[in-house]
Formats: C-alpha cells, sequence, structure tokens
C-alpha cells in the first residue's frame, strides 16, 4: 500500500429539497455569479425555478448561460469566460451534470489566466488560480461534482483532454436524488457504467495490500449494479435513486484510491472516441472497458478473478483461475446490455472505419504510453479498438 494524503474539500449537502440551500451556500463567497446549466431540461422539469428563488432570496445576482452540452465544448468555456471577465462574476454556479460542471471549472480557470485556457488541457501546466465553483447535480456519472478534474472538448481536431487540480475541486455539491427521477434510461444506465469505470480505473492496480480500497470498490460496484435495473424499473423510487446519486460521487473524490497505482488507460482510450464521435461517454466506457479487460487480464489473472467472485458472485469452484476471470468480464457486458448499453463499436450508429481506429489510438498516445496497470503504446490501443469491435 502506497503513501498517501487524502482530503476533499467539497461540501455535500445531499437529500430531498436541499436545493433551497443554494443561495445560502454561493452567498458564502459571493454576490455576483455566472449560473452555468445545460440544453434547458433543468428548466422543464421545475429544476431551475428552485434553484434562482433560493439565489434571489440570498441576493445573488446572476448572469446566465446555457446550451452545456455532452461531451462539453471549448467554445463555450471561452463564452463563459468572457462573460466572468465582462460582468465582475468570481463565482460559478453549475446546475447539471458532469459535462456543465466540467465547463465550470474550465471557465474558472480561463478567468484569473492572461492566455488560452486550452493551455492547461494540452500540456502540465500548474493550475494557479480558479474562481470558486459550487455546484447543484442533476445526473449522477461524472462524480465532477466533487472531483478535482475537468475534461473538455476541442472541436478543431476532435481532441478530448483532462485537466485536475486541487484549485477546481468544487466548494459544495448539492445532491437531490428527486433530480434524477425525470431522466432517460438511456442516461441513467450511461451514468452507471461512467460509475463502475471510475471505480475500476483504480480497482485494477499493480499496488499489493490494499483490501480495505478494494472491499469499498466491490461495495461501490455491487450498490450501481443492484440499484440501476430498479431505478430504470421505477424512474421515481427514492431508494435506489439515492444509492446512485452517492455512489457516483464516492466513486470519483478520490477515496477509492488511496493507497494505490491507479490506471485511467480506458478512460483515454474512451476520450478518443468520444472526441471524435461524440459518442455518450459512459456508453463508450461500456464498449471500450471490457475490450481492455480482454487485452491485459492476464497481467493479473488473480486481481481479475478476485473481481469476478466478489463482485459478480462467479463461483471459483467451477472454473479455474483465467475461467473466473474471463467470466466475470462476461458478466460485465452481459450487465450493460441488461440495461441497454452497447458493448461493441458495432453498436454504434455510426461505422468507425480502421482508419479512423489508427487515428483514435496515434491520438491518444501521442504524448506517450497511457495506463499503469499495464503501460499500452499505439499499438496496443489500436488492438483494443479492434477488441471492440
Amino acid at each position: 500500500m502506497q503513501n498517501f494524503t487524502f482530503q476533499n474539500g467539497t461540501e455535500i449537502v445531499f437529500g430531498k429539497g436541499v436545493e433551497e440551500k443554494t443561495g445560502e451556500k454561493v452567498k458564502q463567497f459571493s454576490d455576483r455569479a455566472l449560473f452555468l446549466y445545460g440544453q434547458g431540461s433543468i428548466k422543464e422539469y421545475g429544476i431551475y425555478e428552485g434553484v434562482v428563488s433560493s439565489l434571489e432570496e440570498s441576493g445573488i445576482e446572476t448572469v446566465e448561460l446555457g446550451g452545456v452540452q455532452p461531451n462539453p465544448r471549448l467554445e463555450l468555456v471561452k463564452k463563459g469566460i468572457d462573460i466572468c471577465e465582462s460582468n465582475d462574476l468570481d463565482f460559478i454556479l453549475a446546475v447539471g451534470g458532469g459535462s456543465v460542471i466540467d465547463t465550470a471549472k474550465a471557465v474558472a480557470i480561463g478567468v484569473p489566466y492572461e492566455g488560452e485556457v486550452w493551455d492547461f488541457y494540452e500540456s502540465d501546466r500548474t493550475i494557479e488560480q480558479a474562481l470558486p465553483v459550487g455546484t447543484v447535480l442533476t445526473i449522477p456519472a461524472a462524480g465532477s461534482e466533487s472531483s478535482d478534474g475537468s475534461v473538455i472538448t476541442k472541436e478543431e481536431g476532435g481532441y478530448k483532454r483532462a485537466v485536475g487540480s486541487e484549485k477546481i475541486r468544487p466548494q459544495f455539491a448539492i445532491l437531490n436524488p428527486e433530480f434524477t427521477y425525470t431522466l432517460p434510461d438511456f442516461q441513467t444506465a450511461a451514468g452507471a457504467a461512467d460509475i463502475m469505470s471510475h471505480v475500476m480505473e483504480r480497482y485494477f492496480t499493480n499496488e499489493p495490500n490494499v483490501d480495505f480500497t478494494d472491499r469499498l470498490g466491490e461495495g461501490t460496484l455491487k450498490t450501481i449494479i443492484e440499484n440501476t435495473p430498479k431505478a430504470i424499473e421505477h424512474p421515481e423510487s427514492y431508494g435506489p435513486r439515492s444509492q446512485i446519486m452517492w455512489a457516483s460521487t464516492v466513486a470519483h473524490n478520490d477515496l477509492l484510491g488511496t493507497g494505490r497505482e491507479e490506471d485511467w488507460a480506458s478512460h483515454k482510450i474512451e476520450h478518443e472516441l468520444s472526441g471524435m464521435f461524440d459518442v455518450t461517454h459512459g456508453a463508450g466506457l461500456a464498449i471500450t472497458f471490457p475490450a481492455w479487460m480482454k487485452y491485459n487480464y492476464q497481467k493479473n489473472v488473480e486481481r481479475f478473478a478476485q473481481f469476478a467472485v466478489r463482485v459478480w458472485n462467479v463461483d471459483p469452484d467451477f472454473f479455474s483461475p483465467e475461467e473466473t476471470a474471463l467470466q466475470g468480464i462476461h458478466e460485465l457486458e452481459e450487465f450493460y446490455e441488461s440495461i441497454g448499453l452497447p458493448t461493441r463499436l458495432q453498436d454504434l450508429e455510426e461505422e468507425i472505419s480502421e482508419d479512423e481506429m489508427k487515428e483514435m489510438a496515434a491520438k491518444c498516445t501521442e504524448d506517450g504510453p497511457v495506463g499503469n496497470f499495464v503501460e499500452l503504446d499505439e499499438t496496443d490501443v489500436l488492438k483494443i479498438y479492434k477488441l471492440a469491435q
């Protein structure tokens, strides 16, 4: 087990009606904020009114910016930066899912920076300053509500890149599971795959003696496996929705990675897919993660067999360790299919050619090999895309 320092400064405000505290929380940091949201569903389902009412009661002046898309775009980030600078706004309130929150973090980085905000995403440039960010979560998936990361897509070239810094970890996260009742089934399912991937990026490690966080990760995975079908069958069931929302936050707030080496190759492989073809991130992970597993499970058959036994209840007495490991991967794919997710590139609407797979593999590894469990070069990544066909 590695040495570690764990500190997560995001205040979690969880439960029914907690959006009423939004204004109170923003007031601790500013009287003037950028109110950032997505495609308008928060207005359609009544979330907008509750948040605005709370902000008005606390005397918070806001300038609104809507239109954040899935796989959030750099152009809207730049627009948000301009609005903040023009209106002297010094706080960003993100009301939405991971795309909205990641956009808010990018705006927060860009306002105090004199250069182009993309500099931080295409290099290892250190973030020295950022405006404070607060969140009202509507889609449990990305875990961005209490993470230190942001992922943005640059339209030119289809580059999807990430940045991380404690400077952009949100100050607070308002989590009301009732906000997720109206999510389409596909979005609920894609969110589940995203949550599970955040656990698995940490679970598949070369670090020994990490059984405590193994167990935490396994419990988080089983929570999603058990509750996602319930949430899809009964969308307004508070119990499953609350379990999923809290699991989403814990999966990506750094706790499950303490003391262990993390991988993150599958995310980088998927980022090229969603960056070039605008695939829903969770759906893309449902394709790329099992393919990554099939390519790499022999590096540590015992860990993959443990995943199969503890998470999927595979009986090791019926299989060899290698067969047990493969059965676990099979169970993962079957689960994704059962909740309506694609597990092959051929399941996507757009056909992806071999030349396009080569382009994705080259872009994925242009800064060097990806992953820590196994280092993957361009050839490896291309083989994983082909396995995902």
